[in-house]
């Protein structure tokens, strides 16, 4: 049986769905073919989450009352720093520890929302026009209006969950908004307001094939999906979207492509928008969300999936 340590924690506001993500993975596993630990990761601090037991950073193993557990692979549930930008993965590599995530260049590339962007424009994907600023440069909120238009979305550069993330109508209100995602991260993008319907399609490998999910088309109820639309009930999910046979398949497709093509592992998410019938990506997720809300096990029970059989084939298709 395989000893299988779910990372949780972290250091950023994706704190809390970060837990509720790491017992959802605890949960579903199954306990006939994996023994699974959630280990806690906070402030350099790494402990068994339930038992408070500490962690052996130097062979990452844990002494228990029924002797040392040494971990055979290890499942990312954790959202945002250290995990989603890479910084986790390093450290498993060294050790020779399979992971269910992305690798490090690749996680650092995704959380890096203005460098992902160029990345899949160079790849000949569709993005949102964009600006970025940078913590102590002079806002010339003129320059961003004109360029980018109004109304348009300021959000911090590294950042998930929507933590930071304005949609500015008036150029009165640009600086406001970047000083908003300066709480978050030094650096701050700037991106044109696509108009349109907002979808996510996850992805990942099934049966040695690069595979996509249902699409869920999301409704908030609030301005735009944001922390509370997502994970306080505030908007709709709806699982199968309500966009054509052709739409559906061309997204699914494109977020295949993307998914070879930036070298994702994994589960994955990529979030888009639909502005006349032209899908514009807004974003990738390289470690998303798996709490009861969440948008991954929507999908795949939409696609007769259970959460069990999902995180056996992260599994499967991820370890060494």
């Amino acid at each position: 049986m395989k000893e299988i340590a779910i990372i949780t924690g972290g250091d950023s506001s994706e704190y809390e769905i970060s837990i509720q993500s790491a017992n959802v993975v605890f949960n579903h596993l199954d306990k006939t073919k994996y023994n699974p630990t959630i280990i806690h990761v906070k402030d350099n601090i790494w402990t068994n989450y339930h038992t408070k037991e500490e962690i052996n950073i130097s062979d990452f193993s844990i002494n228990t009352k029924d002797g040392k557990v040494v971990f055979d692979y290890v499942f990312m549930a954790l959202h945002g720093p250290p995990a989603e930008n890479g910084e986790l993965q390093t450290y498993f590599d060294k050790l020779k520890i399979a992971y269910s995530s992305c690798n490090s260049e690749v996680s650092a590339l995704t959380f890096n929302k203005i460098e992902c962007n160029k990345q899949l424009s160079n790849l000949g994907f569709r993005c949102a026009k964009s600006l970025h600023y940078k913590k102590g440069d002079k806002i010339n909120t003129k320059h961003i209006s004109e360029t980018l238009k109004l109304p348009l979305f300021i959000k911090p550069n590294e950042a998930g969950s929507s933590f930071g993330v304005s949609k500015v109508t008036t150029e009165n209100d640009i600086e406001k908004a970047i000083n908003n995602a300066l709480l978050h991260d030094d650096m701050v993008l700037m991106e044109q307001f696509i108009d349109g319907t907002e979808v996510s399609c996850g992805v990942m490998v099934k049966n040695s094939k690069v595979t996509s999910l249902p699409i869920t088309e999301i409704v908030s109820q609030n301005d735009f999906f944001d922390f509370q639309a997502k994970y306080e009930g505030l908007s709709e999910e709806i699982t199968p979207a309500r966009i054509s046979k052709d739409l559906t398949e061309n997204i699914q497709k494109i977020t295949e492509s993307v998914f070879v093509k930036m070298n994702l592992r994994g589960i994955c998410r990529i979030d888009f928008i639909i502005m006349e019938e032209v899908p514009y990506i807004i974003e990738i997720n390289s470690i998303p969300g798996l709490s009861e809300e969440s948008i991954i096990p929507k999908q795949a029970k939409e696609a007769g999936i259970s959460l069990s059989e999902l995180f056996d084939r992260c599994i499967e298709n991820t370890i060494k």
